[in-house]
């Protein structure tokens, strides 16, 4: 398979982009190579191989997600260095 200037014409109007004339020559050189390398791929003997989702045999090690309560204002606000009323007092950040 291999893709055409008419086919990189054709995926550039979908995409909505524009080529100039060098550009064009350079997107079908590039993705001509693209599609050269996957057919390479599809010559692996790949019989016998189990599909991955990941390369690591690792699984995630997570918490429960377990409802519980939350700490209170008064509490969190205790080492603030500054606060008012019952909110953390911040420098503006925003002009």
């Amino acid at each position: 398979m291999s893709v055409t200037r008419d086919d990189v014409a054709y995926i550039a109007a979908l995409s909505r982009l524009q080529f100039s004339d060098e550009e064009m020559a350079t997107m079908t050189t590039e993705l001509n190579s693209i599609l050269h390398y996957v057919e390479k791929l599809n010559e692996i003997d790949t019989d016998g191989v189990e599909p991955l989702s990941s390369i690591h045999d690792q699984m995630n090690v997570l918490r429960d997600d377990v409802e519980k309560e939350s700490i209170a204002t008064a509490l969190a606000l205790q080492n603030a260095p500054d606060r008012q009323d019952r909110f953390f007092k911040v420098p503006k950040v925003i002009g």
